[in-house]
């Protein structure tokens, strides 16, 4: 590149404000550009009835992603930010009327499971997190933290000699299959199961591999005092700290290039900017798609739609609820679970009864609202926001049904009280190019991983981040993969 100093960095999620720190922090000057009116991207609140509640991620784990980066921007993470420990994981319930509490400390679940089951599946549920940390240990600095590898690549790093401890990450093996070994509850199938929903998707149809992520959680989960967006924000004000600028509400309408590198871009506003480097944080489809000109168009591959992960229903509602007592996290799982995923993969709708996730926002630590709380309610849905799937068609009809749904677990939600609602067409909105996909491309196959893009692009000065791309979705993977961008980009200088 030849000693870039100005870097465009179109997006402010969690990616391209991770790049805009570290960029700025070595020196470059950053302009960030973001078509909405807040930082964040999926890290967003939505205003219901004069209160925000959190409407995209709702939990942070993998602290020392967040502490590393913080430190190279020359900030100390824990003053920037207020974080209060969950000791309790989630809440779960079935229709039967039985209900689990999951808690960060293993030994307090062994017993919650054994109370909840028997002891086989308390011991199988010890064996599952020995397992997953183990799988987790294998990939952190080979795969996760490190830019892309091929499938040999990874072998390579993890090393020939331990390539053993590769094949025991099971990424030829479905991840409900091998829950099997661990748990003969099929409840507890359901709620470990639940993990590949985090990255959008099947248990049925996801290697094994992403067991992995039981043990992000239970390496430490906290609540953000402010919500998720204060994580956005404080990234925002860091970057700002050393440097970078951040314009809100502009539109890059095209990446133009010159003799294979990209160098230019054009604003909704006529404007344009020039530069050394280009990041693009957004959903890579919309590169491939061509939502950003023509000549970027072949730097990446557009997700087919059946290759979607999950996009959602959900309603940002202030309410009160009675009946079944909320945590911060509740899930209420399906009677039909293979089904439901089949329903929303196979036959591409929302389920009729499906898992229903709740985040009670004002429920931190024991306390418990005595008027209306803030909840975001959550059910999958397929990623066809922009082949005819618009929830704002019987929108009402759909909460009625899933408040309805919920009394079937004895939960009941004011259904008078203000809610607002987004499901894939307005989530296709928000991050064009995604069909309203929330987490990129499915993770469904041995192989699908290694199909995500990784940070240096087909066009010279051109680098990708964001949950579409490697290591994959997630706050704190698309936060990883800025990191990895800002990295191939300033070695590529």
């Amino acid at each position: 590149m030849g000693g870039a100093s100005r870097v465009v960095m179109i997006g402010a999620g969690a990616g391209g404000l991770a790049a805009a720190m570290d960029l700025s922090a070595r020196g470059l000057d950053v302009t960030v550009i973001e078509r909405a009116q807040d930082v964040g991207g999926k890290m967003r609140q939505v205003e219901v009835d004069g209160v925000g509640v959190d409407a995209g991620p709702t939990v942070f784990t993998m602290h020392w992603i967040f502490e590393a980066l913080f430190q190279r921007s020359g900030a100390n993470f824990s003053a920037e930010l207020d974080l209060i420990t969950a000791e309790r994981l989630a809440r779960h319930g079935w229709r039967d009327g039985s209900r689990l509490d999951l808690w960060a400390d293993i030994d307090r679940s062994v017993d919650a499971i054994g109370d909840f089951s028997d002891l086989s599946n308390a011991q199988g549920y010890r064996r599952f997190c020995d397992d997953s940390e183990a799988v987790f240990n294998t990939l952190k600095d080979t795969f996760i933290n490190a830019q892309k590898p091929g499938p040999l690549g990874l072998g390579i790093r993890v090393g020939l000699h331990r390539i053993g401890r590769l094949w025991q990450t099971r990424p030829f093996q479905t991840y409900w299959s091998r829950l099997e070994r661990y748990f003969s509850d099929p409840r507890l199938r359901q709620l470990f199961g639940r993990y590949s929903t985090y990255i959008g998707s099947s248990p049925f149809l996801s290697p094994a591999t992403l067991m992995l992520i039981a043990h992000v959680e239970q390496d430490g989960v906290w609540l953000v005092e402010g919500g998720m967006r204060a994580v956005a924000q404080s990234m925002k004000r860091v970057a700002a700290r050393n440097g970078a600028s951040v314009r809100l509400g502009t539109h890059v309408e095209q990446i133009h290039g010159e003799n294979g590198q990209a160098k230019l871009v054009s604003l909704d506003t006529g404007e344009q900017i020039e530069a050394d480097a280009i990041v693009f944080n957004g959903d890579a489809s919309a590169l491939a798609r061509g939502l950003l000109g023509s000549e970027v168009g072949h730097v990446s591959r557009a997700t087919a739609p059946q290759s979607r992960s999950l996009s959602a229903l959900t309603w940002c509602a202030h309410a009160k609820t009675s009946g079944f007592e909320l945590d911060y996290h509740t899930v209420f799982f399906s009677d039909a679970y293979k089904a439901e995923f089949e329903t929303v993969f196979d036959t591409r709708q929302a389920p009729a009864t499906p898992t229903i996730y709740i985040c009670a926002q004002d429920r931190i630590g024991n306390q418990i609202p005595e008027a209306r709380e803030r909840l975001l309610i959550l059910i999958n849905a397929p990623a066809d926001g922009d082949r005819g799937f618009d929830e704002r068609a019987n929108a009402a009809e759909r909460y009625d049904a899933a408040l309805s749904h919920l009394q079937t677990y004895g939960l009941d939600i004011d259904a008078s009280a203000p809610s607002k609602l987004t499901g894939p067409h307005g989530f296709n909105a928000l991050f064009p190019g995604t069909g309203g996909a929330l987490y990129g491309q499915a993770n469904h196959g041995p192989f699908a991983t290694f199909e995500r893009p990784g940070a240096r692009s087909k066009i010279g000065n051109l680098y990708l981040a964001g949950g579409s791309t490697h290591p994959g979705a997630g706050v704190p993977m698309a936060t990883l993969s800025g990191c990895l961008a800002a990295e191939a980009l300033l070695a590529d200088c």
